[in-house]
């Protein structure tokens, strides 16, 4: 019962996430025209923040060294983020799919791969090591 709260948790913080994600976008699309794959990439950045530090405290409750865990995420975006922007690009520009369509896509596929990557590999050997006393008594 455990992870399904921790699933439940890094949901509706990478919804909260996404939500930033895709207003910073269309910002950063619509009003200010900048170039579709810098729009992606900033607002890419600005959730990946959010939801790396409402997670580790909220959903992981790790207390792991943050620069670590931090550098461990930002290997996982090295790789997701070239072939994400990659996709991003083929998809709109080659194939002519809406970009919003193809933003959710990546959004989908990076919400499914982070949580197992943070999960394992981030904070595997730390998880609910952050614990308040009161909150470790119901377990």
């Amino acid at each position: 019962m455990k992870e399904v709260i921790r699933a439940i948790k890094f949901a509706l913080i990478s919804a909260s996430a996404g939500i930033i994600q895709i207003g910073t976008f269309t910002l950063l699309n619509e009003l200010l025209h900048l170039p579709y794959w810098m729009s992606y990439l900033i607002a890419l950045v600005l959730s990946v923040i959010w939801n790396f530090t409402l997670n580790r405290k909220y959903t992981f409750k790790s207390a792991a060294n943050v620069p670590i865990a931090m550098l461990k995420v930002a290997a996982y975006y090295a790789v997701f983020t070239p072939l994400s922007t990659w996709l991003e690009h083929l998809l709109t520009t080659g194939a002519g799919w809406n970009e919003y369509l193809v933003t959710a896509i990546n959004m989908l596929l990076n919400f499914v791969t982070e949580f197992l990557y943070q999960r394992f590999f981030v904070f595997g050997k730390s998880l609910d090591t952050n614990v308040a006393p009161s909150e470790s008594e119901g377990d």
